[in-house]
């Protein structure tokens, strides 16, 4: 894992001085960090880069994992796509098994940090442990808000009031709620396998294992198999596209753990590519960062066609490598595109096709696109500013009327 140090040449001097004299208060502070999976997903991704740059800076950060069977991963699928605005049906015994599940977690996890940081609505019956004893609680949330299930969200808000504050990655997420609430976007890490800078011959050691064609244009999405990243949609707009610009197509992705639908999704995305050699459909096992990294650098556009979207890291991600992307105007996303500057934002699977059409005939443009993109996503989105933001966020629960010079 890299040290703090090794960003400096990206970030620069000030900016690193900074995170060392802003933690500096919290040193010896327990941040207890818990979520549903320890592979797959954003969180997860997130949580292991940052986990040991907090302890480079003093603050003692861990991280659990709460435990569930198959009923209650698919009933915190049905709850995840509830609150992206997907219409689903829960029982009254579904709510109550899903309470049960995180009562019995309580041993487990034994939530005890300084700090009790949950992340997403599959550990927030935790709080129910919550008592008189100065700890802390902070509830993140790294779903798209914008339009929640009603019926899931006067549930989940009954466990939000206990906390201290809720995150949220975008300002169409938040909801009136009596605690505070704050903005704090996601981030990737520019050091990490999936992100640091790879050699030509890497490059073409990847492609070549997957048996692309690095001498014809390549289309491609990199996200796990969930209908909500509408991969289907992707291979309709790229066949609209290929009747115009001759081009190849990745669809590359894993699953998540506690994501039970990943199978069938991925079944489905297999049926819809069939007869076309030009379409290749890889599901890559976890530790496969290289090959994304590769696979994103090799591009000549990537989308994100997500139907709705915490967030979207997958756009980050590509735009660092200076690759265009295009992707759906939902979730998080237009917090890192502006329409024709640094990306293209989308509407439709027609728009999509449109776009990627655009982008392969006019790769001056594209390049442009890319290299404002990876600008924009320095400045904004590293993890490094996410550190800094999460420990504002700890000092004003923990040190609350202090003035933090900057």
């Amino acid at each position: 894992m890299p040290k703090l140090q090794e960003y400096l040449p990206i970030i620069g001097e000030s900016r690193l001085d900074q995170l060392f004299k802003i933690a500096r208060p919290l040193e010896g502070r327990v941040v207890q960090n818990i979520n549903s999976t320890a592979v797959g997903g954003g969180v997860a991704e997130i949580l292991t880069r940052m986990i040991p740059l907090f302890r480079e800076l003093g603050i003692d950060a861990r991280w659990d994992v709460i435990r569930g069977n198959e009923r209650f991963f698919a009933i915190t699928k049905a709850m995840h796509n509830g609150l992206h605005g997907v219409p689903v049906e829960l029982s009254a015994s579904d709510f109550e098994f899903f309470v049960e599940t995180g009562r019995a977690n309580i041993e487990h996890v034994r939530p005890w940090g300084d700090i009790v940081f949950l992340h997403d609505p599959q550990p927030i019956a935790l709080v129910e442990e919550r008592g008189s004893d100065g700890r802390h609680w902070i509830w993140r949330c790294h779903i798209d808000f914008t339009a929640p299930q009603a019926d899931i969200w006067e549930f989940l808000q009954g466990y939000i009031r206990r906390f201290d504050a809720a995150v949220f990655s975008a300002p169409a997420f938040s909801r009136p709620l009596p605690i505070r609430q704050v903005l704090i976007a996601p981030s990737i890490d520019p050091l990490s396998d999936k992100n640091r800078d790879l050699t030509e011959s890497e490059i073409s050691a990847v492609c070549n294992r997957f048996g692309l064609d690095r001498t014809r244009p390549i289309v491609s999405q990199i996200s796990r198999f969930d209908f909500l990243k509408d991969p289907v949609g992707v291979i309709k707009a790229y066949k609209m596209a290929k009747k115009h610009v001759d081009c190849q197509l990745v669809l590359a992705g894993g699953g998540a753990t506690d994501d039970p639908e990943g199978q069938k999704v991925l079944d489905e995305v297999r049926r819809e590519a069939e007869g076309d050699s030009d379409i290749f459909v890889l599901f890559l096992p976890p530790a496969s960062d290289l090959a994304i990294n590769a696979l994103q650098r090799a591009s000549s556009v990537v989308l994100q066609k997500s139907l709705r979207e915490g967030f979207g890291l997958t756009v980050a991600e590509a735009l660092w490598k200076a690759r265009p992307v295009i992707a759906s105007a939902v979730g998080g996303i237009p917090l890192q595109i502006t329409h024709k500057y640094s990306g293209i934002l989308t509407h439709s699977i027609e728009g999509t096709a449109f776009w990627i059409k655009q982008l392969l005939n006019e790769p001056a443009y594209a390049a442009v696109l890319g290299q404002n993109g990876r600008e924009h996503v320095r400045q904004n989105f590293l993890i490094t500013r996410h550190i800094k933001d999460y420990i504002l966020l700890f000092l004003s629960l923990e040190r609350p009327g202090d003035v933090i010079e900057l």
